[in-house]
Parts: C-alpha cells; sequence; structure tokens
C-alpha cells in the first residue's frame, strides 16, 4: 500500500512550512474580499496561516494579509481570523491535529 503524500504549504506569518490540515485558509476574490476559508475550495488568492492564536495576533500587528493581499482590511477581519483560529486551536487540542478522533 503506498503512503499518500501530505500536501504542505507555507504559514504566511512565520514561513514555515506546514501540512495543509494544520493550517487555515485565508482568500481574496476579484472583488477584493478577504475571507476566511474553511473549506479550502473558495476561488480567488488564498494564503495560509497556522492554527496558533498567537500566530494570529502576530498577523494583526504586522497587517500580514494587507501586504498579502495589497488590500485595506478592518479589525473585524482579524477579530474573526483570531476567534475562529482560537476555536480551531481548542479543537486540535481535544482531537488532534488532523480533527479526526
Amino acid at each position: 500500500m503506498k503512503k499518500r503524500k501530505v500536501p504542505m504549504r507555507k504559514d504566511i506569518v512565520t514561513g514555515e512550512m506546514m501540512p495543509k490540515r494544520q493550517l487555515i485558509r485565508v482568500v481574496k476574490n476579484k472583488q477584493d474580499e478577504v475571507s476566511l476559508d474553511p473549506t479550502g475550495k473558495k476561488a480567488g488568492r488564498g494564503a495560509y496561516i497556522a492554527v496558533d492564536v498567537a500566530i494570529a495576533k502576530r498577523a494583526q500587528a504586522e497587517k500580514t494579509f494587507e501586504k498579502a493581499f495589497h488590500v485595506q482590511l478592518d479589525d473585524s477581519f482579524y477579530d474573526e481570523l483570531i476567534k475562529y483560529t482560537d476555536h480551531l486551536q481548542a479543537r486540535q487540542e481535544l482531537f488532534g491535529k488532523d480533527g479526526k478522533q
């Protein structure tokens, strides 16, 4: 039986390569709207961030996604990102990094 290759992506804040399942995708669509992409399938340009509240707060402080996507973002975007990251981080602590029991 062949081992499946784990898709890796780079965390936009730390530059670290991580398994895709351990990252949150943020996407910018053609209308320059930036949003979280829990499914990983939204159309548009994507960037990834680790499921770590400290890294999400660092992204807010450094305006990482504004620089990456060349757009202005409200604090509400980063508030949503931090809240979502906190939720996923808690789930990972309960169920493991891949989200399965």
